[in-house]
């Protein structure tokens, strides 16, 4: 499965690079990193029920909570790092269904092409990511799916964080 997850971080990084989203230089934000253990767990379940009629908003969504988080930890992560389960927090302002939304207006302040290009793009790495995923001809339902799968959602929460950290101006550069 690390094969399979290093496949999916090379794909995403280079087309997030060709979009100019990411840095050639990936982030390190040890604090965001060290949420997504507590994140996963708290997801997982929403995730999987979704996945059969949603791989996409399945997959796109933790794209999305990385990002939230990237912001959090700018804004206000004293406050933040202490709420119990971060993932329910985001996902009960108005429901799983519409946590896109949510993060894209309330967390990212989000309007009008900035809202719109945001959407088109996660939702390309979502598709890519699916993609990948259903060439490796894993049967559902196993042990290597559920790997696979959570393999998926790490990688796009850590290309979320990227994306928002840059987009907040951070930037990577060798020193």
């Amino acid at each position: 499965m690390e094969n399979f997850e290093e496949i999916l971080r090379k794909d995403l990084h280079q087309f997030l690079l060709s979009m100019k989203e990411v840095d050639e230089r990936l982030p390190e934000c040890p604090d965001v990193e060290d949420k997504w253990e507590e994140i996963a767990k708290a997801y997982i379940p929403d995730g999987i029920r979704e996945f059969q009629d949603y791989p996409s908003a399945s997959l796109g969504w933790m794209m999305y909570i990385g990002m939230a988080v990237a912001k959090f930890w700018d804004a206000e992560w004293e406050i933040y790092s202490k709420i119990d389960d971060l993932y329910a927090y985001m996902r009960d302002k108005r429901g799983y269904d519409s946590m896109d939304e949510y993060i894209r207006e309330d967390v990212l302040l989000l309007r009008g092409i900035a809202y719109t290009v945001l959407e088109k793009v996660t939702g390309e790495c979502a598709s890519r990511v699916y993609n990948a995923l259903m060439h490796q001809r894993i049967e559902p339902g196993t042990k290597e799916a559920f790997d696979a799968y959570v393999a998926c959602l790490h990688q796009l929460y850590l290309f979320g964080v990227a994306m928002q950290l840059k987009r907040m101006g951070y930037h990577m550069t060798k020193l």
